[in-house]
């Protein structure tokens, strides 16, 4: 039986991380981040980290992409695309996400190694002080379908 959350997901469980793990992803992995924001950053669980006047949740995460991107090219990752979200065009009515983030990892290890590096841990407390509720998908790359040749007249 599959139970569903309703509420925020902020980070992976140790199911999510075992399946992960466990798909044999061979070569590079694409994430795909959807990304809400607080309105105003929460530092609550991370003050030594906090500015000394409140910012947003938007400004509290580009502080983490700050801090991460050395970390992220270090272990042979990087960001591929970052965009403004919104509404969806075709997706639940209300459901918005304020960013999307597609970072290209050269494998799942280097991906691993990336995240349990303890200078990056050290930044974490930015993203969750930003984030209402994410959404993390892991992609791999397929190739497009051959066209199919019609036969000319």
């Amino acid at each position: 039986m599959t139970v569903h959350s309703s509420g925020p997901h902020l980070g992976p469980t140790q199911q999510s991380g075992l399946r992960f793990i466990q798909r044999g992803i061979a070569g590079p992995v694409l994430m795909l981040n959807l990304l809400r924001f607080r309105t105003t950053a929460d530092y609550t669980d991370h003050p030594d980290l906090a500015p000394a006047a409140p910012i947003s949740g938007a400004d509290a995460f580009d502080c983490y992409i700050r801090h991460t991107l050395p970390f992220l090219r270090d272990s042979g990752g990087d960001v591929v695309f970052l965009g403004a979200g919104g509404p969806f065009l075709i997706g639940p009515d209300g459901e918005r996400w304020d960013l999307a983030m597609l970072v290209r990892q050269s494998s799942v290890a280097s991906f691993l190694s990336f995240t349990t590096h303890e200078s990056y841990q050290a930044g974490l407390g930015h993203r969750a002080a930003a984030v209402e509720d994410s959404r993390l998908l892991p992609l791999t790359e397929l190739p497009l379908p051959a066209q199919s040749r019609t036969a000319d007249p």
